[in-house]
């Protein structure tokens, strides 16, 4: 699906439902500090906010979800302002919930491992390995890690190889280093 071809289905979907009912899943953008996020949300929660091309997500959205999908700011606003206060520092929570539909099984047993990781400290791959008791699965955990679906809030970028390296982030290893080092400098007060 081309931008072109996903702009032209959000504008029919969204005419549809004027007035009457929004979308099952809220989509839209946000433009920050690391790039744009491609953002999205369900009843029960933030389902993405990845930086993929848009057309990516919303396929993803559509095959795995559901297909009544177009925008909300009113629903999407919120984790806007929860992004703008965490890249600004004053943020190190979020409030928000998070629905990890799009991710396999395995991955959200990782994913969900990676949100008890503390703001402003980084974890090693091996030690999610072993905290879910999968201590040999370091190429699948890694992988898990690298398919997060709803990236700055679920903090997968916390989670670096033994020794400290930085490893792989779905971002890119500048949007990785960023947001370790918006967490190290709000820690240090700066």
């Amino acid at each position: 699906m081309s931008a072109d071809d996903l702009d032209a289905l959000l504008r029919v979907t969204s005419g549809t439902y004027r007035g009457e009912t929004p979308p099952d899943i809220a989509f839209g953008t946000y433009d920050g500090a690391v790039g744009r996020l491609v953002l999205a949300m369900t009843a029960r929660g933030i389902v993405a906010c990845s930086f993929e091309p848009e057309n990516s997500v919303f396929e993803q959205l559509s095959r795995h979800v559901g297909t009544f999908i177009g925008p909300n700011p009113g629903r999407l606003d919120p984790v806007r302002r929860e992004l703008d206060a965490y890249f600004s520092g004053r943020l190190r929570t979020f409030a928000t919930p998070v629905d990890l539909a799009l991710a396999t099984p395995f991955a959200r047993t990782v994913l969900q491992k990676t949100m008890a990781v503390p703001y402003g400290t980084a974890i090693a791959l091996e030690e999610i390995g072993e905290r879910i008791g999968r201590p040999r699965a370091l190429r699948a955990v890694g992988n898990a890690v690298n398919a997060n679906p709803v990236c700055v809030i679920v903090p997968s970028h916390r989670v670096v190889r033994e020794g400290g390296e930085l490893g792989d982030y779905p971002g890119g290893a500048a949007a990785k280093r960023h947001l370790l080092n918006v967490e190290a400098r709000a820690l240090a007060g700066r």
